[in-house]
């Protein structure tokens, strides 16, 4: 059975085969639907919820 996973930052849902998949050093895996996801969360460190086409509020 295929897993759907959820973007760490959005919390969008990721379809099998598409997205990018970040390990961390200390084995925490994230999970991104886009490159604007995944620089917004490592490069600019954002949080989600004060972006508002983010849904995630964490």
């Amino acid at each position: 059975m295929v897993r759907i996973q959820k973007c760490s930052f959005c919390s969008r849902e990721i379809p099998a085969g598409a997205g990018l998949m970040y390990v961390k050093n200390d084995g925490t895996i994230l999970r991104f639907c886009s490159s604007k996801c995944r620089i917004n969360m490592l490069k600019m460190k954002r949080i989600p919820r004060d972006l508002k086409w983010a849904s995630s509020k964490v």
